[in-house]
């Protein structure tokens, strides 16, 4: 009888040693035969949508202080664009006119407009259907960088291209 409480005591702690997992360890996951087949799959974003568009096309362009002309990088970017929208006809894009803060309001709106037309025109020259594209001009208010140095300013001086209909989720 005096040996009860310690045998049950052990009985426990053999219960809890089993049933304890241990982060450490990976699962050992059976190999299947798949008859010398190779795996396919890819781990990108699915062609097609919003993420295989930004990841293969670029979502974005920049510009020079006060300019609103393309340089190589950005007619680059935008045939990268371009053959992504042949690929995707039923897709419908906006673009984004952005500026950095200085200037006056007005002054950076219409900036900003001319920086997306800029896009929207060049689009257009690749083939891309101009019933496809919007655009807009955000001026200085919708900064991705608001720190007030010049590398912070290069950054929000830019078009981004936004797919808004059309792209596989």
């Amino acid at each position: 009888m005096k040996l009860a409480p310690f045998a049950a005591l052990a009985a426990c702690s053999l219960l809890v040693t089993a049933c304890a997992s241990r982060p450490d360890e990976t699962p050992v996951v059976p190999e299947t035969n798949t008859g010398g087949a190779t795996d396919t799959r890819t781990t990108g974003p699915v062609p097609g949508s919003i993420a295989d568009f930004e990841q293969n096309a670029g979502d974005r362009v920049f510009f020079g202080l006060d300019r609103f002309d393309l340089d190589n990088a950005s007619r680059e970017t935008l045939r990268r664009q371009a053959a992504w929208l042949a690929q995707y006809p039923g897709t419908r894009i906006l673009i984004a006119g952005n500026c950095d803060e200085r200037g006056t309001r007005e002054y950076n709106l219409a900036l900003g407009a001319r920086r997306a037309n800029s896009v929207r025109d060049f689009l257009v020259s690749q083939g891309v259907d101009a019933s496809r594209i919007s655009t807009v001009s955000y001026g200085k208010e919708r900064p991705s960088c608001t720190q007030s140095t010049e590398s912070c300013w290069a950054q929000n001086r830019n078009g981004i291209t936004v797919v808004t209909s059309g792209a596989v989720s």
